[in-house]
């Protein structure tokens, strides 16, 4: 595992500051004191966040942003370069886990202290001007998974890892550790309300940390205790294959003190034994089971058994069995830390979930406007089944809803293409589906699918679908067919949500409360 990493004084610079990921790693290090730099296209509520607290950012990723640092190498050598393209399987794990690119004079490391630490993300081209920059420098630069492997070293820290589903369990187990008073370090890869952000830093040993496969640095963590949710092959641009997904589940398994794990999921249970297991499924022998579940409009309840001993009743805001999973998760997480069953469920049941992750963005005219953050098939079908929850009878607080109207956004060519046949299939729970074109996430479109071809094949399933190539498209149709009932469904990883605004603003342009006829005044003669 990486240990070069230094956090003595010594700064960082971000390349892409402002990612979800990157921004989390940047709060914690702010948090410690530590100088931190970094570069982003554009200024939002994270990167914001992190001037509050010190942070330089540039608003271009160009050479000059190393301006102010002086080379410190050998003129002799030839600078080496991180590998940060895109290969498939295991070669990719191998090639992102060489760790920092250590600057040399005559041969030895150099000692120099204002050099930065350049952190990168696998979504930095080689070809970045502002990395061949720090190469040149001779920064010392490492993978952003290096930099949260060496963190994760350092605390007794819970790694939740799973094709999906991370984030929100992630989120309910930092949740609930710190509503029982265990003050965790978190960093998840979603913002939550409960610290305000992405990160945050406690005074406890633990950390709780969201564990991503997509470009295998899975491998380079070794936490005290490992989640794994599911696994399924979402990566197509990375992995050729599930085994080849299995295999960097089956590393990250190895590493972990103790592993927790669903069985429901069939490739879990088949190729990686959990020290503890959890599962829906009364009869399957699981150490975390559950009975008597009910699933309605307002989330789910059920009660809950360890090892044949009935706990007690849990009660799950979130919507949907894949919820209720993931809350059977953090169960197993907090009894094996020590926490009463009371304790746990007081804090489930309070916990409202993390943004972009069925996250109400606000209602008008009896239309609700919901943001989530699937673009899997399996994830699109979890999530649109629990959103026809709502059509059962609901409260003033949560009205029953008549329609689920699903606008979905493709996520990656290579994802689209690679799973044509399971989007086709996956929308049968929505009464009318919108398809727009696809984000390409950065990808080059290779094999010319687009979003028309994925819209007709939907539509060889499901007997409403409408297809609109622009945000602006989408955005006009939402105008013109979304009516009082409507649950409207944002679904992808891409920027769709950026319209959910603008379409809200429109319905309530239209939907002025009546103005009361007034009234003569008592002093009227008329």
């Amino acid at each position: 595992m990486p240990s070069s990493v230094d956090f003595s004084g010594r700064p960082f610079h971000f390349i892409g500051i402002g990612g979800i990921g990157m921004s989390a790693l940047a709060y914690i290090l702010a948090k410690r004191n530590l100088p931190i730099s970094g570069s982003d296209l554009q200024t939002t509520h994270i990167t914001q966040r992190l001037q509050t607290l010190g942070a330089h950012i540039f608003w271009s990723q160009d050479a000059s942003n190393f301006a102010a640092f002086p080379p410190q190498i050998d003129p002799n050598s030839t600078p080496k370069s991180l590998n940060l393209g895109q290969t498939n399987g295991s070669e990719q794990a191998v090639m992102i886990t060489t760790g920092m690119i250590e600057p040399k004079v005559n041969g030895k490391a150099s000692p120099s202290m204002h050099l930065p630490q350049v952190i990168c993300s696998t979504a930095i081209h080689p070809e970045n001007s502002e990395y061949k920059a720090a190469l040149e420098l001779g920064c010392p630069i490492f993978h952003r998974s290096d930099l949260l492997a060496a963190l994760i070293e350092e605390y007794q820290s819970i790694a939740v890892a799973g094709t999906h589903g991370k984030t929100t369990t992630s989120s309910l187990i930092a949740y609930m550790m710190l509503k029982a008073g265990l003050d965790p370090t978190i960093l998840v890869g979603g913002e939550v309300s409960a610290w305000e952000g992405n990160a945050r830093v406690g005074q406890s040993p633990y950390l709780v940390a969201e564990a991503d496969e997509s470009d295998g640095s899975l491998v380079k963590f070794a936490p005290a205790i490992g989640i794994i949710t599911n696994i399924e092959l979402d990566h197509p641009d990375h992995y050729e294959s599930l085994d080849q997904v299995v295999s960097t589940f089956e590393i990250f398994a190895e590493h972990c003190k103790t592993l927790i794990g669903c069985i429901d999921c069939q490739t879990l249970r088949e190729r990686i034994q959990p020290h503890i297991s959890y599962s829906l499924n009364p009869n399957s022998g699981a150490d975390y089971t559950v009975e008597a579940v009910k699933y309605h409009s307002e989330g789910s309840q059920a009660q809950v058994w360890e090892r044949g001993q009935r706990l007690g009743e849990l009660h799950v805001k979130l919507l949907g069995q894949h919820n209720l999973q993931n809350a059977l998760a953090a169960v197993a997480v907090g009894r094996y830390l020590g926490l009463e069953f009371s304790a746990i469920a007081q804090a489930i049941a309070t916990f409202e979930g993390a943004k972009r992750r069925f996250e109400h963005r606000g209602s008008c005219n009896g239309i609700l406007f919901v943001d989530d953050y699937a673009h899997h098939p399996s994830e699109i079908r979890a999530t649109l089944a629990a959103a026809r929850l709502r059509k059962t009878p609901g409260s003033p607080s949560n009205p029953q809803v008549k329609r689920v109207v699903a606008i979905f956004q493709p996520h990656r060519y290579s994802r689209t293409q690679a799973f044509l046949s399971e989007f086709a299939q996956c929308f049968s729970d929505a009464d009318r589906v919108v398809v727009t074109d696809i984000y390409s996430a950065g990808e080059p479109n290779t094999t010319q699918i687009n979003g028309q071809q994925l819209a007709d094949l939907i539509a060889t399933y499901h007997p409403q679908v409408d297809y609109r190539q622009s945000l602006d498209s989408v955005k006009t149709l939402l105008t013109e067919i979304l009516q009082p009932g409507d649950l409207a469904l944002f679904l992808g990883a891409g920027n769709l949500n950026k319209i959910i605004p603008e379409a809200l603003a429109f319905y309530q342009s239209q939907h002025q409360p009546e103005v009361e006829p007034r009234q003569p005044s008592a002093r009227s003669t008329r």
